[in-house]
């Protein structure tokens, strides 16, 4: 070949590489020189909505706390908050729009066990990882998938570990169960079953309910009759109250109630006339008070109210949690990002502590969940106050 044709070819070759290398860094969606697109679909107006909008708030607040201070890499962080209004048609919706209309390269902190698992599908199709969703099913972190990751323990893990802890410490004997009539119920049941298993125990009765149940009485009555002594519950908020407080005011002092993370909501433990004074409650993590808080978790509480006119809940406390978690791995993932090596910092991930105290995060190639640990925490004086933990089945 001549010299000038040698050449003319190998500024062709590398002209078609630099095309290249370009079509490659445009399929990598969501992330472009300057910026990381982060998608999240919660409720932001319904029944759920005291979680979603503090828990895209708090991603918000240290997003924006990374983007001041120049962002990763050079690229800002973009978070776009989808309200799902917790129905699942408008959670798939929302999915979709934010996968192919915004581009998102990740999802972190999306809300509700049916609007996650009706869009797994999809989402992973488009090789999209799902980050520490808001619900602690077991789906969201098992079976194992290279792009589901999740924080904090499972309610199965809840219920198991505050079952066998008042049984081992206050001798119950007449384990029952009351639980939604739901996918989720049904899981605590799972957990309570398998755990009277492993104590040689039975599970002397059951009762359920519908989520919009608002008259206990007729379950608590059979429960009594029962004999039961402890009592798990399959509830949410709302329906972790109602029962607790229908036994208290028939007289039943002598039982126990626990619960499981979604019952670990401040609005259970201030509910009006202390009703629910004395219920247990199994959480991946602990709850914080700005008056107990020490320095950073007080300037994180302020700083947040400050932005938002309003105090942090739990789902405020999830969300920032989250939101460091994905800092700390697009940091490790380096500059030329890919999902691949994003993935891969997450898993290298080990050691992790958040500014609440809440248990220690280790993530690996095979394993995505964080945590297993349960802190046991009783209502006392309209508060959570921890009884130990961390604590394991």
């Amino acid at each position: 070949m001549h010299k000038g044709n040698k050449l003319i070819g190998a500024v062709a070759v590398a002209a078609g590489l630099a095309i290249a290398g370009q079509a490659d860094a445009q399929k990598l969606q969501g992330v472009s020189k300057n910026e990381i697109v982060i998608g999240m679909h919660t409720d932001l107006s319904s029944v759920a909505a005291s979680y979603g909008v503090t828990s895209s708030n708090a991603l918000r607040l240290r997003f924006d706390e990374v983007n001041a201070a120049g962002g990763i890499h050079g690229r800002k962080l973009k978070l776009v908050v989808e309200d799902s209004q917790y129905q699942v048609p408008r959670a798939v919706q929302a999915v979709n729009k934010l996968i192919n209309r915004d581009r998102i390269f990740i999802m972190a902190g999306a809300l509700g066990t049916p609007h996650n698992n009706a869009v797994f599908a999809d989402q992973f199709k488009a090789n999209i990882p799902n980050l520490f969703p808001l619900t602690a099913a077991r789906s969201m972190s098992a079976p194992h998938h290279p792009l589901k990751f999740q924080s904090y323990s499972t309610y199965y893990d809840h219920i198991r570990t505050g079952v066998k802890y008042l049984v081992e410490k206050k001798g119950k004997k007449k384990l029952c169960s009351l639980y939604q009539d739901t996918d989720f119920g049904k899981e605590i049941l799972d957990g309570v079953q398998d755990q009277a298993k492993a104590m040689n125990m039975t599970v002397v009765e059951t009762a359920t309910n519908k989520p919009t149940d608002t008259d206990f009485t007729a379950q608590v009555a059979k429960l009594r009759s029962a004999g039961c002594d402890l009592i798990a519950l399959g509830a949410i908020v709302r329906d972790a109250i109602l029962p607790y407080a229908t036994a208290r005011k028939m007289g039943w002092n002598d039982v126990d109630f626990v619960a499981q993370a979604a019952s670990f909501d401040q609005i259970v433990a201030s509910a009006p006339g202390g009703v629910t004074e004395g219920l247990y409650v199994g959480a991946g993590t602990i709850m914080p008070y700005r008056d107990t808080a020490n320095p950073t978790v007080a300037a994180w509480w302020d700083s947040y109210k400050a932005k938002y006119n309003a105090d942090p809940n739990i789902g405020a406390i999830y969300g920032q949690v989250s939101a460091d978690i994905i800092v700390t791995a697009l940091d490790r993932a380096g500059k030329d990002l890919t999902t691949e090596k994003f993935v891969a910092a997450l898993e290298s991930i080990q050691g992790y502590r958040d500014i609440f105290g809440g248990p220690v995060l280790t993530f690996s190639k095979t394993q995505h969940q964080g945590s297993t640990a349960t802190f046991l925490s009783q209502i006392k004086s309209g508060r959570f106050q921890l009884v130990e933990g961390p604590l394991y089945y």
